[in-house]
């Protein structure tokens, strides 16, 4: 299970922002997590909790955006929406394609006090 090094991982950008901006705790923090990073959102939940605990993090509000997952097919060029990184091109079924967006796994804001 990633998500708990991942988490932790979340915890330490926010304790090192956090102690940048001279603040005491953290009120929201917001991510950014695409379809195709690999990431389970259920793990991660499951595993948030006892990764903020006695953290900057352990009353901060957590919001997800969902970024969706888009490929450029190699082959045709057509762009399309991916699920999984092993979607097909749904114009020609090739295989050759580049993802342009749904890698994503980033802190897009925090929020402190």
């Amino acid at each position: 299970m990633h998500e708990l090094s991942i988490a932790i991982g979340i915890v330490k950008i926010a304790e090192d922002e956090t102690a940048k901006a001279k603040a005491k705790q953290v009120t929201k923090i917001e991510l950014e997590i695409g379809v195709l990073s690999g990431v389970e959102l259920e793990s991660l939940n499951f595993v948030w909790k006892s990764a903020v605990k006695n953290t900057v993090l352990e009353f901060a509000k957590k919001e997800i955006d969902i970024i969706k997952g888009i490929g450029k097919c190699l082959d045709c060029n057509t762009e399309f929406d991916m699920k999984y990184v092993y979607d097909t091109c749904p114009k020609c079924k090739s295989n050759f394609k580049g993802i342009l967006k749904g890698k994503e796994l980033r802190v897009k804001a925090i929020e402190v006090i």
